[in-house]
């Protein structure tokens, strides 16, 4: 092990370790049943102490990389040496991070958006009546920008995003942009909006079963789409959640085949997981995933603002053929939300929320 712990990162020890096995097994060098060095051999090798050791484990095992067994030490139930994902429930994994119900609304604290709503008033005056530019104000689409790179990993410019009013709208725009000829695989069940936007379009779309960590494997390689549709994080309604193996899986079926993957990421801020859910639009080496998000859950479902983020590749091609499209969001909504995460109360109530629901798992 050459794991070098930098103590003068931003990013804390534990998720350095994490990170370097996971990427360890990822890769191949722990394979799939091999087992990791034990607790006390890592701590010895890297200066670090057992509490966090265990904790960058307890991660590994979250994310579906490895299981515990007990008297026996930590095993990788990750592989994608074939593209199919073999993991399953271990009865050392905490299920309800793969499966589990939808989360009821979560109420964003009124003082603090009120706040924020007479300040912009205030700083920007007559500019809240401004119409707004095609693809979003460019104040939000810089927030956003730097909300996700440091919570989520996802590192994209703020040209890459684009405003819109819900996920519905989102839909329809990225169907535009792909085309209207291509079969998009969904999966089953799903969000019924999805079916009756992409019915609404004409757009061919197929289903696919859900498994007990993400669509059957033997259904995604053998349909004919070439666009999938996924909730990795929480499929609503089933709750399932995809596991890493899954991930990896549902990003090696767009490499081979030169596909894309629209990722809808709802719900996903309030993960009890001790580190930020990863996002397939992260993970990826290839320009061939699309980000979508919302602030329905976050904020509130009133405001309807959402967004997605594209791949560098498709930045051109937007601009070009619906570059055209007004922003469907409100100049001033739009000066509300990144007044809320500038100042940090938008990330202070996600993390208020996912405390207490850590609490709340706990009794």
């Amino acid at each position: 092990m050459k794991y070098i712990i930098d103590t003068n990162s931003k990013i804390p020890a534990y998720l350095q370790l994490y990170q370097f096995f996971r990427d360890d097994i990822v890769q191949g060098i722990y394979p799939y049943k091999s087992k990791l060095p034990s607790k006390r051999t890592t701590c010895a090798e890297t200066g670090l102490s057992p509490i966090t050791v265990e904790h960058s484990y307890d991660l590994l095992i979250e994310e579906g990389y490895v299981e515990s067994r007990e008297r026996s030490g930590y095993f990788v139930v990750f592989q994608a040496t074939d593209g199919f994902a073999s993991y399953k429930i271990s009865e050392h994994v905490n299920k309800n991070l793969r499966y589990s119900k939808p989360h009821t609304s979560v109420n964003y604290p009124f003082t603090s958006l009120a706040k924020a709503m007479r300040k912009v008033i205030n700083d920007f005056e007559e500019d809240i009546l401004e119409r707004s530019p095609n693809s979003g104000c460019s104040e939000l689409r810089k927030e956003i920008s730097l909300y996700l790179a440091r919570s989520r990993g996802i590192y994209a410019s703020p040209e890459q995003i684009i405003i819109g009013s819900g996920s519905e709208y989102l839909y329809s725009l990225i169907s535009s942009l792909l085309g209207h000829n291509n079969i998009i695989a969904i999966e089953s069940p799903s969000y019924k909006q999805i079916e009756q936007v992409y019915n609404a379009l004409n757009i061919n779309y197929v289903k696919l079963k859900l498994g007990n960590d993400g669509i059957d494997s033997s259904e995604l390689w053998n349909c004919n789409a070439n666009i999938l549709h996924v909730s990795p994080y929480r499929s609503f309604p089933s709750g399932v959640s995809a596991s890493a193996s899954k991930k990896h899986e549902y990003l090696s079926w767009a490499n081979d085949k030169g596909n894309y993957i629209i990722e809808d990421d709802f719900e996903s801020e309030f993960s009890i997981s001790k580190k930020p859910e990863e996002t397939l639009f992260a993970t990826t080496k290839l320009n061939n995933v699309i980000y979508l998000n919302t602030f329905s859950k976050t904020i509130s479902s009133a405001l309807r603002v959402g967004y997605m983020v594209l791949p560098t590749n498709l930045v051109p091609i937007y601009k070009e053929k619906l570059g055209f499209y007004s922003c469907t969001v409100p100049t001033y909504i739009q000066y509300v939300i990144a007044e809320l995460i500038s100042n940090g109360d938008f990330e202070r109530h996600i993390n208020r929320v996912r405390r207490k629901k850590r609490l709340k798992t706990l009794d």
